[in-house]
């Protein structure tokens, strides 16, 4: 393993926990709510704001961030670039998820 290919595993890894760790955190629902739905909103949308599914949502995608950059680790530990393949089906999902979980809570908005 070369230079490059250590210090590029090294940092895929220290992505990959700081992912982890900001979906742990969005889980909790504690800390910063990385979701632009409340990024955007104004400060009196935000303070009615039920925060819950955004916090949920944020969460999942962090997950799912930190499952790829944690194949993109092992893809250049192992020096094999298969591995990267299964991210393919990851970002997939994380845009889908996305999308489906936008309309669930955009619907729950109206019913109330």
């Amino acid at each position: 393993m070369t230079n490059a290919e250590l210090i590029t595993a090294i940092v895929c890894f220290l992505i990959a926990g700081g992912c982890a760790f900001i979906s742990v955190c969005q889980f909790a629902e504690k800390g910063f709510l990385f979701n632009n739905a409340y990024i955007y909103a104004a400060k009196e949308a935000r303070a009615k704001m039920d925060k819950k599914p955004y916090y949920r949502q944020s969460a999942i995608v962090f997950l799912i961030l930190s499952v790829v950059f944690l194949i993109l680790d092992l893809s250049v530990v192992l020096q094999n670039r298969k591995i990267q393949l299964l991210e393919l089906p990851l970002l997939v999902g994380v845009l889908v998820n996305a999308i489906v979980s936008t309309i669930h809570i955009e619907k729950r908005k109206k019913k109330s």
